[in-house]
């Protein structure tokens, strides 16, 4: 058993990825799925095309990996964490479309709630009160028609459903899965199925968490930032369940096998990535998400325009879901460089804001940053954050953290990997970028985006 295999499963596209025992691609195949837009603020996905692709993408990956499916010794599952969807259990067949994690449809639900239970709810899942989560669109579907830390229906103290949250939510016990570890032998594959074999399926994790064990995150204090659809940074804070002041997430990092649950922080940006989408697929600036650079890279600056792609309203650290998107500052000299540039550097913002919030909650200033994910292949962007943030950025050879964190538990679970410090080992810094201190975008700049902030408020009464 010379491989280990992950299923990436996330908002935009799936992924299978072939990795050997030092951590390196040897074989991968991805393919994209429809974003369903139905009307303002809903965002769907078709559960029966996400399977279809994921049958593709396995049989592609095995294919350009040159290998047979027998020969790998696990697989690993990660994926879209909130995004929620119900099927029927004896067919499989979803009930309905997937409500995505960036659909905004429950707001009027969580604002029905008091305060009271806010506060309960807050405290027990460690989670805002937020469209975002799971809560509200399992309430949502039942009424019409997983990972467990994301749902606003987990204690994080038990790691159990907890009775009081699914009474709020209406949701019953009945319909949920049993909470597992995040490496542990689930089950296998069916020889029958898109594999061919029987493999053993042995890990579990959410994409965010599945990074910060791609990236080796293992200890207290440490930290990554992924940049995909949207941006998310979490910090270690080993077994203690620290509760921000600040904005930010309390949520479970990772639990291997029998060993006690590691906690985080986590700053969740909505939309970083998916707005060069938007460039791409509603404004038709670009013709492919990496056409972007060039475009931005043809002028010096911004322009004085700024863009903030509120587009489901604010995630960490402001949690206003009555901001809408907006475009300041535009002049007639303005031009779609501008905006792509503005673009850009609007992912950086939205980090430096969350992280920012990260210093306050734990009294550590971060030495350096370690990022993962699709945009950290635009070296300008990159440059752009270091600037913004005024500390090194640093990406490791292996980008696709999001899915070597799940192999990695999956091999964990199976002995393909003996222990977390063969993990750490495998870890190699691939580039690094060192900011300008002479930098303007992290004075003025940083200024400009505060008040740009504030135009997006009080959009939706």
């Amino acid at each position: 058993m010379a491989f280990i295999g992950s299923l990436d499963q996330g908002t935009s596209s799936t992924r299978f990825i072939v990795f050997d025992e030092k951590g390196s691609i040897v074989g991968q195949h991805q393919l994209e799925h429809r974003q369903i837009l139905p009307q303002a603020g809903w965002v769907e996905h078709d559960a029966s095309e996400i399977w279809q692709r994921t049958q593709e993408v396995i049989k592609g990956a095995l294919a350009n990996a040159g290998i047979l499916a027998n020969q790998l010794a696990g697989i690993g599952i990660t994926n879209q964490r909130e995004t929620t969807v119900i099927w029927d259990k004896e067919s499989g067949r979803p009930l309905s479309n997937a409500i995505v994690w960036q659909d905004t449809r429950t707001q009027e639900f969580l604002s029905s709630l008091s305060e009271e239970v806010k506060s309960k709810i807050t405290y027990k899942t460690g989670l805002a009160i937020a469209p975002y989560f799971s809560g509200s669109k399992m309430n949502w579907l039942l009424k019409d028609v997983t990972n467990a830390s994301r749902t606003l229906l987990m204690d994080l103290e038990t790691l159990d459903w907890d009775d009081e949250l699914l009474k709020i939510f209406a949701v019953p016990r009945s319909i949920l899965p049993r909470i597992a570890s995040s490496s542990e032998i689930y089950g296998k594959t069916l020889a029958s199925g898109p594999l061919g074999a029987e493999v053993p399926i042995a890990g579990i994790l959410g994409d965010q968490q599945a990074a910060m064990v791609g990236q080796a995150c293992f200890e207290r204090g440490e930290s990554k930032t992924t940049y995909g659809t949207g941006n998310f940074a979490l910090l270690n804070t080993g077994e203690e369940i620290v509760r921000s002041k600040n904005g930010l997430l309390t949520t479970v990092c990772f639990k291997f096998g029998a060993e006690k649950a590691r906690y985080a922080l986590e700053g969740s940006v909505a939309v970083t990535g998916s707005a060069i989408q938007w460039l791409r697929d509603q404004l038709g600036i670009i013709k492919s998400a990496p056409d972007v650079e060039e475009l931005a890279k043809s002028v010096t600056d911004n322009g004085g325009v700024y863009f903030v792609p509120a587009f489901s309203g604010l995630f960490a650290p402001y949690w206003r879901n009555d901001a809408r998107g907006v475009v300041v500052g535009l002049t007639r000299a303005a031009t779609k460089a501008h905006l792509s540039r503005a673009a850009l550097e609007a992912i950086c913002y939205q980090t430096r804001d969350v992280l920012d919030a990260m210093s306050a909650d734990s009294g550590v200033k971060l030495p350096e940053m370690r990022v993962d994910g699709g945009i950290t292949a635009n070296e300008l962007c990159m440059q752009m954050q270091a600037d913004i943030m005024q500390v090194d950025v640093v990406r490791p050879k292996v980008i696709e953290t999001t899915a070597l964190g799940a192999a990695y538990a999956a091999g964990l679970a199976t002995g393909f990997f003996s222990d977390k410090e063969q993990l750490r080992r495998n870890w190699q810094e691939g580039r690094r970028w060192k900011p300008n201190r002479d930098s303007v975008l992290s004075t003025v700049g940083l200024a400009n985006w505060k008040r740009a902030i504030d135009r997006t408020l009080d959009w939706i009464k």
